[in-house]
């Protein structure tokens, strides 16, 4: 069956933007809400809703930045590294962090649950997309780092990092990459 559905170009056309090359403004208000709201959308086995969303603002972004400079040398970051990770905190406009929030269930596993937070993730990437927004879903070397994400973020013991969200406005189409193969990547199973 071939007919026109522009929710599926979309998708078959999808690219995040660089974060690199997002710029102010950032969505925010009614606008942010309709994204936040349609990235929440996402396969939740029970409702168990096992994530959060942080809506990171330029103080905390300057603040988190200098925190990445400081913990980069102590966890033997490349110095380039943690220079280029904190600037893209500095000049973001605006960064989502999705939050993986397990709670204890006997119907969804945590690996499940993980999954769902990262769906909320490419929905929300795709959300911005759609709206006409830039976005880029990042996560980094400080997305694994304990501290950061206890100090700098307030995460509980239990709780991770699936990913920051960038979102901002950008006039540079991005380029194409190299899509996978599905002859490679796809098996069939019978019987």
């Amino acid at each position: 069956m071939t007919h026109s559905n522009p929710v599926m170009d979309f998708l078959l056309t999808r690219r995040s933007r660089p974060a690199g090359a997002l710029k102010s403004p950032a969505p925010e208000g009614p606008a942010l809400d309709t994204l936040l709201t349609a990235a929440t959308r996402v396969p939740d086995h029970g409702a168990l809703v096992p994530w959060r969303l942080m809506i990171l603002e330029a103080p905390a972004r300057q603040r988190l930045a200098a925190l990445i400079r400081e913990r980069g040398p102590v966890l033997g970051i490349d110095p380039a590294k943690v220079a280029k990770s904190a600037a893209s905190w500095e000049n973001a406009p605006l960064i989502v962090a999705v939050v993986a929030s397990p709670v204890p269930s006997e119907k969804a596993p945590e690996l499940e649950q993980l999954l769902s937070a990262g769906a909320v993730c490419v929905s929300l990437v795709n959300a911005a997309l759609a709206a006409g927004w830039g976005a880029a879903w990042i996560t980094g070397w400080a997305a694994f780092d304990r501290v950061f994400m206890e100090q700098g973020l307030g995460l509980e013991p239990h709780e991770q990092i699936a990913g920051f969200v960038h979102l901002g406005s950008c006039e540079t189409p991005p380029s194409e990459r190299p899509r996978p193969d599905l002859s490679a990547i796809v098996s069939r199973v019978g019987a």
